[in-house]
């Protein structure tokens, strides 16, 4: 866990709207997941900043326990030329906390790292916009790290 500030930045890319609720949330976001590589999501995305792999949970009812949105996309250097099905969202310089998940995906390595967050931690979170960065050359099998931004006050 790390202290850090990020600027603000723009994204595009696919949503949904999920909860943790009923282990809903381990539906929809594989199923986001499978659409984004399915329809190649990453290709129709104009003015890429490069080829990581954002998933961005926002829109909060009012904590993680609650429905919220997540999109799947890529850093833009700006939000036009919005392919038809996807949306284009800002999100704002904050205060985060910065945590790594290493190992394989396959290994739910990205899941074990939240529920650490989540019941291990005690983070004045803002409940803003919390973020995953996918390496663009990320692989299920191979060795990886996915980086994970939580928003706090």
């Amino acid at each position: 866990m790390k202290k850090t500030q990020i600027d603000s930045f723009n994204i595009i890319g696919i949503k949904a709207r999920t909860t943790n609720a009923n282990m809903q949330a381990a539906k929809d976001i594989p199923a986001l997941w499978g659409k984004f590589m399915s329809d190649d999501v990453l290709s129709k995305i104009n003015h890429k900043q490069n080829n990581d792999v954002y998933a961005i949970y926002t829109n909060y009812e009012s904590d993680f326990t609650e429905a919220y949105d997540i999109i799947i996309g890529c850093k833009v250097d700006q939000l036009k030329d919005i392919p038809e099905d996807m949306i284009g969202i800002q999100i704002a310089k904050g205060n985060y906390e910065a945590f790594s998940a290493e190992g394989k995906l396959e290994d739910n390595i990205v899941y074990n790292k939240w529920m650490e967050i989540w019941n291990n931690t005690d983070l004045d979170r803002k409940y803003e916009a919390d973020f995953e960065v996918y390496p663009a050359d990320v692989d299920q099998q191979k060795e990886t790290e996915v980086k994970i931004y939580i928003s706090t006050e």
